[in-house]
């Protein structure tokens, strides 16, 4: 693309972009095509082949002289992971999941010639036991609200062209043509717009604290270090519409009197990685970053800095030193980095989501973002619903909307009709909510009221086949694997809340031990010296205030209620045992005993624990207590 020299120019540019997205509206497509192939081309489609896809639907649509009619085309996540490869026909709007190489040729035979749906690979709604034909009609859509993920699954995120037709950099074009730097400021203010990425503050304030820090040089940086587990949100918005992002640091720049943006990125998102750096040369080719962009004064450019998966470089002053070159520690605040961050200088460090947001805001004006949310939470939240979930996968929602209709209307409910029993918020830094509490709106103020937070976007779900205790365990091992070790609470203090957490799930836990998890983690939070060891412990304390009983029922009866800590487990042969043999001649221990015909007996201290014996029976009569 020829460099673009002025806002009206892009505006012109939009316009004659703008027909080639007309299929996907599910509008008559414009002249030099009449069908668009979408395919998902997310990291998990990928990995299930979508390319592949691609490639068959190209030869397939060529064998049947359609080629002039039919764009295929890679798109970002639909967000429908649980069901993926995805492909999606517009514009008669027909979505397709579970899609490999081998049905191409059938969709391009039935449906692209003979214009009949391929009934087989069409989404069940499983309450209904119906098949659904387009993506609206899918109760996993019908509650979503398409903010940050506007553009995942519609563009290529390969094309420049197609995220312009999207209005993609208009909102830049308008605040370097016709804002001030207050201005654009006050605008992100008055939104209500709050960071997305962990504690929610004013996304405006922080632009405002940075641009009234006097310096030389100011910096942008976009905290792309997603590292909370089960969590994916930024790394599907930089696969699927890497040049939002890039939008709207450059805003940020403006407005703060920055001229250079750092994306710090896991190394371990390599096409998230390969989309940005296209994004960043196709933006630099059409004048959108570099010197004098779209004709102004203002100069902006963005650089690629690698992580190496250290979960505490999520930490903004950690982060900061890592691109620097240093060891990713924390440092007490203040000062803050918005007075003195990379190399000394004033910066803004604000997550992918965040930025995501913010060119709407600008085309929309900031009172659009406050007709969405709630009075305290405006806007949408992205979370990557993973767990004991039937509809795992990427969704988005008006803030306010409730933990019941995440869990039941968008994520199809829990997998084998199994009991809900706790969702966690906020990875590692946020904590366990009980099925009682499921009605609680998603906002920052409810889920920091009931001992959990917004943190990142991650929300995975548990039923009743989970342990509380050992999902405690499993946070603060991460916790312990991760921290920076610069702190003392951090550093000693959660490593003694997993020594007396591993003795509770090893049945070798005292009541004494309950005080002590209480008291070491309350006095973790309060002086941790960074707030990813200061919310530590907030897994332990979610799980001890809304699931005692199960701790209690580790240290007095010895026993787990869930049956996952391998070390209180008993495997016991009821009545139903017709004497078959069979759990004694798989029992590696040798510890089953008695006669053909006969009900058996298992010796609980030569026991491996291993299940073998529950595996082999044919009758199901060895239970696990």
């Amino acid at each position: 693309m020829n460099k673009i020299r002025s806002y009206e120019e892009l505006q012109k540019l939009h316009q004659d972009f703008k027909p080639l997205l007309k299929a996907r509206h599910h509008e008559e497509a414009h002249e030099s095509h009449i069908i668009d192939i979408l395919v998902c081309g997310g990291t998990g489609c990928k990995a299930s082949q979508s390319d592949k896809i691609v490639e068959n639907f190209n030869k397939y649509v060529t064998e049947a002289n359609l080629g002039s009619k039919v764009n295929v085309s890679l798109t970002g996540c639909f967000g429908f992971c649980e069901k993926g490869p995805i492909v999606k026909i517009c514009p008669d709007n027909v979505f397709y999941v579970h899609v490999s190489p081998n049905d191409v040729e059938e969709i391009v035979k039935e449906h692209l010639v003979g214009g009949k749906i391929v009934e087989r690979l069409l989404y069940e709604e499983p309450t209904l036991k119906e098949k659904v034909k387009t993506q609206d009609e899918m109760s996993f859509y019908k509650k979503q609200h398409r903010v940050a993920l506007r553009n995942c699954g519609l563009i290529n995120p390969e094309k420049i062209e197609e995220y312009i037709a999207c209005e993609g950099y208009l909102a830049l074009g308008k605040v370097l043509s016709s804002m001030t730097q207050d201005q654009v400021i006050q605008t992100m203010i008055d939104s209500g717009l709050r960071g997305r990425g962990g504690g929610g503050f004013s996304t405006g304030q922080k632009w405002l604290f940075t641009k009234k820090s006097q310096a030389e040089q100011k910096y942008i940086i976009c905290n792309a270090d997603e590292g909370d587990p089960g969590a994916f949100m930024d790394r599907s918005i930089l696969e699927g519409d890497p040049n939002s992002v890039i939008e709207a640091m450059a805003i940020a720049g403006y407005a703060i009197g920055a001229s250079k943006g750092y994306i710090y990125i896991r190394a371990e998102y390599p096409l998230a990685i390969n989309r940005l750096k296209i994004a960043i040369q196709e933006a630099r080719e059409a004048g959108l970053l570099g010197e004098n962009i779209l004709g102004t004064p203002f100069n902006f450019d963005v650089e690629l800095k690698y992580g190496a998966g250290a979960f505490v470089c999520g930490e903004e002053t950690a982060l900061i030193h890592s691109i620097e070159g240093n060891r990713g520690e924390p440092t007490t605040k203040p000062p803050f980095p918005a007075v003195s961050g990379l190399w000394e200088k004033p910066t803004c460090v604000n997550n992918v989501e965040t930025y995501a947001n913010i060119p709407p805001i600008y085309l929309n004006g900031p009172e659009w973002l406050n007709t969405i949310g709630t009075k305290t939470s405006k806007g949408t939240k992205v979370f990557a619903l993973a767990g004991k979930i039937n509809n795992v996968g990427l969704v988005e929602v008006p803030m306010g909307t409730s933990l019941r209709e995440i869990i039941y209307d968008i994520g199809g409910g829990i997998k084998n009709g199994r009991k809900f029993k706790a969702v966690q918020t906020g990875g590692p830094s946020g904590g366990c909510i009980p099925a009682s509490l499921i009605d609680t709106a998603i906002d920052y103020e409810s889920l920091s009221a009931i001992g959990s937070m917004m943190g990142s976007g991650g929300m995975i779900v548990m039923d009743e086949d989970n342990c509380m205790v050992d999902i405690a365990k499993f946070y603060l091992e991460f916790t312990v694997d991760e921290s920076c070790g610069k702190c003392t609470p951090c550093r000693v203090g959660n490593k003694r809340l997993l020594e007396i957490l591993t003795r509770i799930t090893q049945g070798k836990g005292t009541e004494q031990d309950l005080a002590d998890l209480k008291e070491l983690a309350e006095t973790i939070k309060d002086t941790s010296l960074c707030g990813l060891g200061q919310t530590a412990p907030n897994p332990v304390l979610s799980t001890m205030k809304y699931f005692m009983d199960e701790y209690e029922a580790h240290i007095i009866e010895k026993r787990c209620p869930a049956g996952v800590c391998q070390a209180l487990l008993q495997y016991q042969i009821t009545d139903k045992c017709i004497g078959c043999t069979k759990c004694a001649r798989n029992c590696p221990a040798s510890c089953i005993s008695g006669r053909v015909k006969e009900k058996h007996l298992i010796d609980q201290s030569k026991c491996l624990k291993c299940g073998a014996c529950q595996t082999a029976c044919p009758v199901n009569a060895i239970i696990k207590k």
